[in-house]
C-alpha cells in the first residue's frame, strides 16, 4: 500500500520547540527533557525542526544532533517527523535524505518561502523531493509564513504521489480546509495546523493536528483531538473553548516566542531564541504568566 494511504499518525503531534543555552548552542539535556515529557503524556507523534523549532537558523550538524536525539528517545514508541522544508529544492532534498539516513519516520515539508513559486513550481518542487527520497512526506501549507499557498487542485494532485503521507493545513481558513478535504476525497490525510481550529477542521474530516499548544499542555491537547476522533463534539467544543485563552496568548506574538516564554516560566528551558526572534514582550508576557498560574502550570 502506498504512503498516501498510510497516515504516519492519527491524533496529536507536537511541533516541538528547540531549546537553546544562553550562549546560543542547542540545549540537548533540555531537548531530551521536553521529549520525555511528551512521551509521558502519551503524545501520538513528534515533529522536530518544524516552524516551532526555528529550523532556518540551524546548521546541518545541528540538525543531525536534534534528529539523532529525537530518534534515539522516541522513534521506537511514536513517529518522529522531521521538518525538511526549504525554498531551495536541492537543499530540501538534502535535508530529506539526512532525515531518512538518521532514522526518522517521516518528513514535514513546507511550501518554499520567499521565492513564491507558481502552482506548477510547487508541484515540481514537492514531486522532486518525494521522487528523490521515499521518506513518507506530510506537505505543509502555511501561507502566512511563506506568502504562497497550495490550491486544492494542487494539493489533490500531490497527495496521489506514492510517498505523500498527508498535508498539514495552516492557512487559518476553515473554508479553504473544507475545499481541501472535499477535493482530496479521502485520497490523503489532512492535519490541522492551527490550534484554534482543531475542532472545526476535525469535524470536517481532519485526522489530527500538529500542535504548538501541546508543547505546554500535551495531555489536554491530545484529549481534545481524541475526543474529536471519537465523534464527541459537544465535549470537544468545551475543551476547545477551555484552551482558547492559552492558544490566543501562544500566538499573540510570533511563534515560537510565546511557547518558549511559557516553557521557561515552567522551568523547563532557557528563554532563548535565535535572531531575528526575540523574547516575549509586555504586556503579553505578564498575561501569559497569569494564565499559566490559572492552568496550575506554575505557582
Amino acid at each position: 500500500m502506498s504512503a498516501s494511504h498510510c497516515p504516519l499518525f492519527s491524533g496529536c503531534a507536537t511541533a516541538l520547540v528547540t531549546p537553546f543555552l544562553p550562549d546560543g548552542n542547542i540545549d540537548l539535556p533540555a531537548l531530551r527533557r521536553l521529549i520525555q515529557i511528551q512521551l509521558d503524556a502519551g503524545i501520538d507523534a513528534l515533529v522536530l525542526l518544524g516552524t516551532t523549532g526555528e529550523p532556518c537558523t540551524m546548521t546541518i550538524t545541528e540538525r543531525e544532533e536534534i534528529i539523532q536525539t529525537g530518534v534515539e528517545l522516541a522513534c521506537d514508541r511514536i513517529p518522529v517527523i522531521i521538518g525538511t522544508g526549504s525554498n531551495d529544492t536541492k537543499r530540501a532534498i538534502e535535508y530529506a535524505l539526512q532525515a531518512k539516513k538518521l532514522g526518522a519516520s517521516g518528513q514535514l515539508c513546507v511550501t518554499p518561502y520567499y521565492n513564491k513559486a507558481t502552482q506548477e513550481g510547487l508541484i515540481r518542487h514537492f514531486s522532486s523531493i518525494m521522487d528523490a527520497c521515499d521518506l513518507p512526506t506530510i506537505l505543509y501549507n502555511v501561507p502566512g509564513r511563506t506568502s504562497v499557498s497550495l490550491t486544492a487542485k494542487t494539493a489533490s494532485a500531490l497527495l496521489t504521489h506514492p510517498n505523500a503521507a498527508g498535508l498539514k493545513e495552516a492557512s487559518g481558513s476553515v473554508v479553504f480546509a473544507a475545499e481541501l478535504l472535499q477535493s482530496t476525497g479521502g485520497k490523503g490525510t489532512i492535519y490541522c495546523g492551527n490550534d484554534d481550529l482543531i475542532l472545526p477542521l476535525m469535524a470536517l474530516g481532519a485526522r489530527g493536528a500538529i500542535s504548538v499548544c501541546s508543547n505546554i499542555v500535551p495531555m489536554q491537547t491530545k484529549a481534545l483531538i481524541h475526543t474529536c476522533l471519537n465523534g464527541c463534539y459537544d465535549d470537544a467544543r468545551n475543551m476547545q473553548f477551555a484552551l482558547l485563552p492559552l492558544i490566543n496568548l501562544l500566538f499573540s506574538q510570533v511563534s515560537p516566542i510565546p511557547a518558549k516564554a511559557a516553557l521557561a516560566m515552567m522551568g523547563l528551558i532557557h528563554d532563548e531564541l535565535r535572531l531575528p526572534l526575540t523574547p516575549m514582550e509586555e504586556p503579553e508576557r505578564s498575561k501569559l504568566q497569569i494564565l499559566l498560574k490559572q492552568f496550575s502550570l506554575i505557582t
